[in-house]
C-alpha cells in the first residue's frame, strides 16, 4: 500500500499540472480581451458586438459543460482534462486565421467546448486528491491558474500584437504549449472516488444526480452567488483594457499591463493567503470559511464603488482602489469552491461542478459582457444627446463604458450576501452529506 508520504507527492504533482492547465485556460480565454480595440477598429463594431465575443463563447462553455461534467463522474478525468485542453489549444490557433467578426465568434465557441471539459473534470480530482482541511489551500493554488494567466496575457499579449505588428500572432502563439501540457495527462495515476474521504465510498452511480444535487440548499445560493460573481469578472475581464484606453487614454501595451496588475497580480495574494486564511478559521468554525468570503467581498463592492468615483485625472486611486478590491474579492473562490466538496458526495461533484458553471457562466458570465457591451452603447448615445452634438466621438464611447460598469460593484455586493445565505445552510448540509455516505458504506 503506497505511504502517505508518497500519496502527498503524487496528490501534489497532479496539483502542478492542473494549475498549469488552469493558467493556459485563462490565458488563452484572455486574448480578445486585450486585443478588443484593435478588433474594433479593423471590423468597425460597437460595443454590444463587442460584448458578444464574450458571451458566445461563455454560453457554449456553460451549455457544454453540462453533458462533460456528467461524463467526468462516469468516465476517466485524465482522458477528458487531456482531450480537452488539446482541443481549446487547437481552436485557440484557427481564431487568428478570423477573417470576418462572424468567423471570430464561431471559432471562439469551439474554444468554449473544449474549455468546459476542464473545470468539473479538475475540480473532482482536487476532492479525491486532498482532504476537506486541505481544499481550500489546494483549491487556491489550483485557482492560481487565473490570475497568473490574466497577468501572462496583459503583459505579453500587448508586446505580441506590438511585435509582429497583427492581432492575430497571441492566438497562433498561445496555442503551442497546451497542445504539449494535454500529453502529460494521459499519464499520470487517477484517484479512485472518495479517496480523500475518512469513510468508504460507494462505487454505485447514484441515481437522479441533478436532482440530488439541486436538493441541497447551499448549493443554491452558491448557484446564484457564482452568477453574480461572474457578471462582474467576465464585464471586468472584457472591458478594462478598453477602457484604459478610451478613458484614461493608456496605449494598448500600457492598458494591458495595468490590467495585468489590477486583475492579476492581485490574485496571487489573494488566492494563496486567502487559502491558507480560509482553511485556519474552517478548523475553528464550519461556516467561518463561507462568512469569510462573504465579508471579503463586501468589503471588495464598497472598493470598486469608490474606484469608479474617482475622476479620470486621478488614474492612479483608480487603479488602486480597483486592485485591492479585485484582491479581496478573489477569496470567492477559496471559500466557496471547497465548500461544494463539503456539500456534495464524491461521486456527485463534477456534476454539482458542471451545474454550478452551467448556472454562472450562461446566466451570469455570459450576461456580463453583453449587458455592459449594450449599456454603453446607451449611454454613449445619451451623452452625445445630452451634448447636442451629431457626431459619435471617442469620447463619448469613454464616458459610456465607464458609466456602465457601475454595474460591477453592484453585482460583487450580491454576491457577498448570497455567499452570507450558503454559510447559515452549510453545517447542515455537510452534515447530511456525512451521514450519507456513511449510509452507503
Amino acid at each position: 500500500m503506497e505511504s502517505n508520504s508518497n500519496q502527498a507527492k503524487h496528490a501534489w504533482r497532479i496539483l502542478i499540472l492542473l494549475f498549469l492547465a488552469n493558467l493556459l485556460n485563462f490565458f488563452d480565454r484572455t486574448i480578445p480581451a486585450i486585443i478588443i480595440e484593435p478588433i474594433r477598429h479593423e471590423w468597425n463594431l460597437s460595443d454590444l458586438q463587442l460584448g458578444i465575443v464574450g458571451s458566445a463563447f461563455t454560453v457554449i462553455y456553460a451549455i457544454a459543460g453540462l453533458p462533460l461534467g456528467r461524463l467526468a463522474d462516469s468516465w476517466s478525468r485524465k482522458k477528458i482534462i487531456g482531450w480537452g485542453l488539446a482541443i481549446w489549444s487547437a481552436f485557440t490557433a484557427l481564431n487568428g486565421y478570423a477573417w470576418n467578426y462572424l468567423s471570430f465568434v464561431s471559432v471562439r465557441m469551439g474554444v468554449g467546448i473544449g474549455e468546459a471539459s476542464y473545470a468539473p473534470a479538475a475540480n473532482s480530482l482536487i476532492g479525491d486528491l486532498f482532504p476537506s482541511h486541505k481544499r481550500a489551500r489546494a483549491v487556491g493554488i489550483f485557482m492560481l491558474g487565473l490570475p497568473l494567466g490574466l497577468v501572462l496575457a496583459f503583459f505579453t499579449v500587448g508586446a505580441m500584437v506590438k511585435a509582429f505588428g497583427t492581432w492575430r500572432a497571441p492566438f497562433f502563439i498561445a496555442a503551442l504549449p497546451g497542445i504539449l501540457l494535454s500529453l502529460f495527462f494521459f499519464f499520470i495515476r487517477e484517484p479512485e472516488r472518495g479517496a480523500a474521504e475518512s469513510i468508504q465510498v460507494s462505487k454505485v452511480a447514484p441515481a437522479q444526480p441533478i436532482q440530488k444535487v439541486l436538493r441541497i440548499r447551499t448549493m443554491w445560493w452558491i448557484i446564484l452567488s457564482g452568477l453574480t460573481f461572474n457578471f462582474a469578472a467576465y464585464a471586468v475581464n472584457s472591458f478594462l483594457v478598453s477602457l484604459l484606453q478610451r478613458y484614461y487614454h493608456f496605449t494598448l501595451v500600457k492598458a494591458a499591463i495595468t490590467t495585468g496588475f489590477i486583475v492579476g497580480i492581485t490574485g496571487l495574494i489573494g488566492l494563496t493567503l486567502g487559502g491558507w486564511i480560509a482553511d485556519k478559521i474552517h478548523q475553528r468554525s464550519e461556516r467561518g470559511r463561507l462568512l469569510f468570503g462573504a465579508f471579503n467581498l463586501f468589503v471588495s463592492g464598497i472598493l470598486i464603488l469608490l474606484a469608479l468615483l474617482q475622476s479620470e485625472e486621478l488614474v492612479l486611486f483608480f487603479s488602486l482602489l480597483l486592485g485591492l478590491g479585485w484582491l479581496l474579492s478573489y477569496n470567492y473562490y477559496t471559500c466557496v469552491y471547497p465548500a461544494i466538496q463539503d456539500v456534495i458526495e464524491p461521486r456527485l461533484r463534477a456534476t454539482a461542478m458542471a451545474i454550478y458553471f452551467a448556472a454562472m457562466y450562461l446566466l451570469g458570465g455570459a450576461a456580463g459582457p453583453a449587458v455592459v457591451g449594450w449599456l454603453s452603447d446607451y449611454l454613449t448615445r445619451s451623452a452625445m444627446l445630452r451634448s447636442g452634438s451629431l457626431e459619435m466621438t471617442e469620447q463619448f464611447k469613454a464616458i459610456g463604458l465607464h458609466d456602465s460598469l457601475y454595474l460591477i460593484p453592484v453585482t460583487v455586493l450580491l454576491t457577498s450576501l448570497f455567499v452570507f445565505l450558503a454559510s447559515r445552510s452549510f453545517a447542515k448540509d455537510a452534515s447530511e452529506m456525512k451521514r450519507s455516505l456513511e449510509g452507503k458504506a
